[in-house]
């Protein structure tokens, strides 16, 4: 049963002693993350001329940029009739790329692609393969909500006043 003032409307005994009787509102927090990445390019190696720690650096790029690949087709899979349906496993674990943009991919978020590409005739290849990886990012669909307070559960100061009380209330009983 959902309570009524000073519990942050959450029911049962969560919460209780917390801010009864003040008949006050809690003003509610929204929490929100800002992930801003840049995917370097694909890098290929013979085109660049890459050596050494330059050469390595450019596998992790590229690693990086399959297992995002990778995950983006997993959010994207279509039935036979042309809608998508989600996948039994996506490989957000493959690289700390993905794990660190998962909640923007698959998540509760508002997620914006910028492709970056060049008109040069030497870089076709390359702005074609970017505008394909973009195109298939972009048929991911997310359900983005607030999450305010009342979603995310007692905040830290009210676990804090809840706890103090426990502890006053077991003192109290051993008395």
């Amino acid at each position: 049963p959902q309570s009524g003032a000073g519990t942050g409307g959450r029911g049962g005994k969560r919460g209780q002693g917390v801010g009864q009787g003040s008949g006050q509102p809690r003003p509610k927090r929204i929490l929100s993350k800002f992930h801003l990445v840049d995917l370097a390019g694909s890098e290929r190696a013979k085109r660049t001329g890459a050596e050494g720690a330059r050469f390595k650096e450019s596998v992790r790029i590229n690693q990086g940029l399959l297992a995002l690949g990778k995950v983006i087709s997993a959010l994207t899979v279509e039935t036979p009739e042309g809608a998508l349906t989600p996948h039994t496993h996506v490989p957000y674990r493959e690289s700390k790329l993905t794990r660190l943009l998962q909640d923007s991919l698959g998540g509760n978020s508002m997620t914006t692609m910028i492709a970056c590409v060049s008109p040069a005739d030497s870089n076709v290849q390359e702005t074609v393969n970017t505008l394909k990886y973009a195109s298939r990012a972009r048929n991911i669909v997310n359900r983005a909500v607030v999450n305010d307070e009342e979603e995310l559960g007692p905040s830290q100061e009210e676990m804090e006043a809840e706890a103090a009380a426990a502890a006053e209330a077991d003192a109290q009983a051993l008395r």
